[in-house]
């Protein structure tokens, strides 16, 4: 939850209106009917010399102008609050908005209408009338907002609605604090499968080695209260007069690095329905994975490292951590845009200068040239798995289009190079997808129904 607090309210004057401006420009459609007629009936009154029309047209003319004096010297002390539940949700779930007024003034207020500023691709504009708050009051409303589409956006500020009893003048007051509402990739849980050549050890996301191979290089230290009696290095012992046992093995952490291409001219379509909103979901989805099995993770795109914050060898995959690096990069992963980039030598360049270890990655349409590159980033990994997502068969028309034999080339280039390639078409689910990378058929939950066979 994140809130924020402010006080007011203030007038607004945008563009340095002096006082008298300020009230008149809140003059609604009454109003300035009202002020109209009294002008009308007074230049009337003049010209045909009724007194009695005169002072009803000075009394429909001062009318609104005493209101909006009125209302623009009333000095209402009030707080505004907004609290958002949660601050961080994923594309298409539904965040609430609570907003809090409360009247710390020793006098009632008026009619308020409350207004909080939106963008429009979470929804409609919310607007509320709260009735008379008595001193000391508070009123507490909420709505909800939702956006298919990744983001951080922008909530506020809070703006309050003043008008008169007659409804002759209204003014808006606005609040200066705003908070952040931050649209995530959707994240699919993927299944507990073990890719082809993937480390092993204790869990599954580890890998145990000795600090020095040969029986002659092992380095020794003294023996502990506590250990096993089998390590005893008997040669070390002879030499320095005193026990000595073996050091214990090294964990060595696995490592992960998901690279997303972001390259404008590699995708088709926009919106959330798109082959792009696809991948960097999906790209989300294997680091949170990753991230809960353990592994090191790091996050490139064609342009580079895309994560900030990131140690040398990548985010931590364990303890507290986990859950800390796994918002890190869902919140990078919220802001990501296309790049202009035609080509992936920078992520080229990246892999050269990191850990060797599992490579996942999520691509758009190669030519020839790209799809040379990849083949060559295998050399840095143990295991690389690309993930091909199909420009033609995206055609968000709904029609599929024949896949040219090109990709077909590709694709087996890439084989030939060593990756486990997998083809992306428009509907697929990544958890099937997933399983066919680890070479396994996809296999739906099944529900069990106690005393039927089968």
């Amino acid at each position: 939850m994140t809130g924020a607090e402010a006080q007011g309210p203030r007038p607004e004057r945008e563009d340095g209106r002096g006082p008298v401006r300020t009230a008149l420009s809140g003059l609604t459609t009454r109003g300035r009917s009202f002020l109209a007629a009294g002008v009308a009936a007074a230049v009337c009154a003049y010209v045909l010399g009724q007194e009695d029309l005169l002072r009803v047209g000075l009394l429909l003319a001062v009318l609104p102008l005493v209101a909006a004096l009125v209302l623009y010297r009333t000095k209402y002390r009030v707080t505004g609050s907004r609290r958002l539940t949660p601050s961080r949700v994923p594309a298409g779930a539904e965040a609430r908005v609570h907003l809090r007024v409360d009247n710390v003034s020793r006098l009632p207020t008026g009619l308020l209408m409350l207004q909080d500023r939106v963008p429009y691709q979470l929804g409609p504009r919310p607007r509320f009338v709260l009735d008379r708050v008595e001193a000391g009051g508070r009123r507490e409303v909420s709505y909800r907002v939702r956006s298919d589409l990744r983001g951080r956006y922008p909530l506020g500020p809070l703006q309050l609605r003043l008008t008169d009893p007659f409804g002759m003048c209204e003014l808006t007051r606005s609040f200066s604090a705003y908070d952040t509402l931050t649209v995530i990739p959707a994240v699919e849980p993927l299944p507990p499968v073990r890719l082809s050549g993937e480390w092993a050890g204790y869990g599954d996301g580890r890998g145990r080695s000795q600090s020095l191979s040969g029986e002659d290089d092992v380095i020794p230290r003294g023996y502990r209260h506590g250990d096993d009696l089998r390590r005893v290095h008997w040669r070390s012992t002879a030499r320095y007069g005193e026990l000595m046992v073996r050091r214990e093995e090294q964990p060595q952490r696995a490592h992960c690095t998901v690279l997303l291409d972001t390259r404008r001219l590699a995708y088709e379509g926009s919106g959330p329905d798109s082959a792009f909103e696809w991948a960097v979901s999906a790209a989300a989805s294997t680091l949170a994975h990753m991230l809960e099995r353990g592994f090191g993770v790091r996050l490139l795109t064609d342009e580079g490292g895309a994560s900030a914050g990131e140690g040398a060898d990548g985010f931590a995959g364990t303890g507290q951590d986990a859950a800390e690096s796994a918002g890190l990069l869902l919140d990078t992963l919220a802001v990501l845009d296309h790049s202009d980039g035609a080509g992936l030598s920078r992520a080229f360049d990246a892999l050269n200068g990191g850990a060797e270890g599992l490579l996942v990655a999520f691509l758009g349409e190669l030519d020839e040239q790209q799809a040379a590159m990849v083949a060559r980033m295998r050399r840095r990994s143990g295991v690389a798995v690309a993930f091909l997502l199909d420009g033609p068969g995206w055609d968000l028309t709904g029609e599929l289009m024949d896949v040219p034999d090109t990709r077909e080339r590709r694709a087996r280039g890439l084989r030939e190079a060593g990756w486990t390639v997998v083809d992306v078409d428009r509907g697929a689910a990544l958890p099937e997808l997933w399983r066919r990378a680890a070479g396994r058929p996809y296999e739906p939950d099944r529900v069990t129904v106690p005393g039927q066979g089968g």
